[in-house]
């Protein structure tokens, strides 16, 4: 059997689309021939990526607007001609910059609303504007991009921890209610990336002790890229992972595993 994935006539919105791992899931979906709808918070990310991937021969188009923001995802996404493939991709700390992070015992609400707003209310917004069409058209695929914080904890990053678990957790509820009409829903849980977030550590301090202590709890000692990710998004997206729905699947260099 040869595995060929042809997206053709399928459109799909990435969110968070505007660098690292969102900017790899675009060219990958582009690659395997869907029209992609780019995201990002900041337009000039999203016009960007969408040039390049036009610029390699794909099809795409920049969708600028807050994920956390419920009526501008509602009226960003009826203004689409349809949306086939959601990759709810935005995630981490949103418009404010980084929350903090130390320990939850002396952390406060307002800490935590970065994490909360973006990683799951983020997705439930953004799940919620897709899916009714989804249902009437009897097909569709959901993919969430969490992290192993939400499968195994993250100290001094609890909230963060549970905004991605929950993100997980509420794309399971929507594999069950929705398998009946064609959709599936998926997570994809990913350790430690390099992305631009992330860039310094390797570049500049690769060999620091810092660096080191990350990657020896790595079987594969490197950090995820996004096409590590991307691959695995384009074949759930696809006919051949129509029978993979709720599960969270871990991309992750062997930092932790899954039954």
């Amino acid at each position: 059997m040869t595995l060929q994935i042809d997206l053709s006539g399928r459109r799909v919105l990435i969110t968070g689309a505007g660098q690292g791992v969102g900017r790899g899931l675009a060219h990958a979906f582009a690659t395997a021939g869907a029209e992609v709808l780019v995201n990002d918070l900041r337009p000039a990310r999203a016009v960007a990526v969408a040039e390049e991937v036009q610029e390699c021969g794909g099809h795409a188009a920049p969708v600028p607007f807050d994920v956390t923001d419920f009526e501008a995802v509602v009226d960003a996404v009826a203004a689409l001609d349809g949306v086939d493939i959601l990759v709810n991709n935005a995630g981490n700390a949103g418009a404010e910059g980084f929350a903090g992070r130390g320990p939850f015992a002396e952390s406060e609400p307002a800490d935590w609303e970065p994490y909360l707003q973006v990683n799951l209310y983020g997705v439930l917004h953004c799940t919620r504007a897709v899916l009714p069409a989804m249902v009437a058209g009897t097909w569709g695929r959901i993919i969430t991009i969490v992290s192993d914080a939400g499968r195994t904890g993250d100290a001094n990053g609890a909230a963060y921890a549970a905004s991605k678990a929950g993100a997980a957790g509420f794309t399971r509820s929507v594999a069950v209610e929705n398998g009946r009409y064609g959709i599936t829903a998926n997570n994809i849980a990913l350790g430690t990336m390099r992305t631009p977030l992330t860039e310094p550590l390797w570049a500049e301090h690769a060999d620091s002790p810092q660096a080191k202590a990350i990657l020896q709890n790595y079987a594969i000692r490197r950090p995820g890229n996004p096409d590590d990710a991307a691959a695995l998004a384009v074949l759930l997206a696809s006919d051949s992972g129509s029978w993979i729905t709720g599960q969270t699947i871990p991309v992750n260099g062997g930092f932790s595993f899954a039954m």
